[in-house]
């Protein structure tokens, strides 16, 4: 996330490996010109260059930037905000945000949930200021302390919901998997469960399967009467994000271990989750976060696919910070 910093080095690992290749080639060729003593000094020259480059690549990756003394928090964390996924709705949002609020020295980094996360942890260790792009339901939530910043414009919205998106004719091609997708439904500490456990080491598949199976009368809510599907095929899209990947998982077990069906998970970005549901490609998805952050897409597509309504109801987007931090909104970030 430090691009000057990171080109910089990929630029010396570049010569490093040259002037390696130059090195090898001149200790094994055969035909080398020039007295012995010559090469042996030319080759421990080069010797020499390569070390020093080795330790240039390891001071300039240890370099820390100085620290800020200044009071404001533009100035302590660089007058950045971390993102995630370019394109996704929240980032379109907070970039709003940034324009309706004249925040106009700011800039919105992006990257990844995974980026995303792991920046903030770093920062979060050393009780160090950092703001980031965040939404729940998500597991940060239960292992740190954070603050939304509160919203006066109201640029991110009310509460959201995610909703279960199909193909059209899904109903008449799966008449199963549709019933079972539409009576799908849960509340956010469930699908936090889900999450930590995959945040604790545990494979997306191992926490779904485990919470499935801990709460039978839920499950049983939504395969009630439902015919099995035996053998036939589905495919649900969905976005790396560490809710999604958490409900897609749940739905893909019940499906497969209580219905019968076998199931294909296609992890895509939100654009071609969308456009996938919308010809045909994918059969359903459990991720579609309206009405805010996926409107763009729910309005391009509108008439070729089908929602289904809520699985998820009581989301929320917004920008986050440490409780350590001293903030309470959005418009702290001007400087006075």
């Amino acid at each position: 996330m430090k691009t000057g910093q990171g080109f910089e080095a990929g630029l010396a690992v570049v010569v490093l490996a040259i002037l390696l290749d130059r090195l090898t080639q001149s200790v094994i060729s055969k035909k080398r010109k020039g007295n012995k003593s010559f090469a042996f000094k030319k080759t421990i020259i080069i010797a020499a260059v390569v070390a020093f480059c080795i330790v240039a690549i390891f001071i300039g990756i240890g370099k820390k930037a100085p620290v800020s003394t200044s009071a404001f928090v533009g100035d302590q964390v660089g007058y950045s905000i971390i993102g995630i996924d370019p394109g996704s709705g929240l980032m379109n949002t907070a970039d709003k945000a940034l324009k309706a609020y004249n925040l106009t020295s700011w800039k919105l980094i992006e990257g990844s949930s995974t980026a995303m996360t792991a920046a903030f942890d770093r920062a979060y260790k050393e009780g160090k200021p950092i703001i980031v792009t965040g939404w729940t339901p998500h597991w940060m939530f239960s292992k740190y302390d954070l603050k939304y910043l509160a919203d006066p414009k109201n640029v991110f919205g009310g509460e959201e919901e995610i909703h279960t998106i199909v193909r059209l004719q899904l109903k008449a091609d799966q008449p199963s998997a549709y019933q079972f997708l539409d009576k799908f439904q849960w509340k956010p500490a469930d699908m936090e469960q889900v999450m930590a456990s995959i945040q604790e080491g545990k494979k997306p598949e191992e926490a779904a399967s485990q919470w499935v199976e801990a709460n039978p009368d839920k499950v049983n809510t939504w395969i009630s009467a439902i015919p099995k599907a035996e053998g036939k095929k589905l495919k649900l899209a969905y976005v790396a994000w560490d809710s999604e990947i958490a409900s897609t998982n749940v739905v893909k077990y019940v499906l497969q271990s209580k219905l019968g069906y076998q199931v294909d998970m296609l992890q895509v970005e939100a654009g071609p989750m969308w456009a996938g549901i919308a010809s045909g490609d994918a059969d359903a998805m459990v991720a579609a976060w309206l009405p805010t952050t996926h409107k763009d897409y729910y309005e391009k597509f509108k008439g070729n696919f089908e929602d289904l309504g809520p699985n998820l109801i009581g989301t929320k987007l917004g920008l986050v910070v440490p409780k350590y931090m001293n903030l309470t909104s959005v418009e702290d970030l001007v400087k006075k």
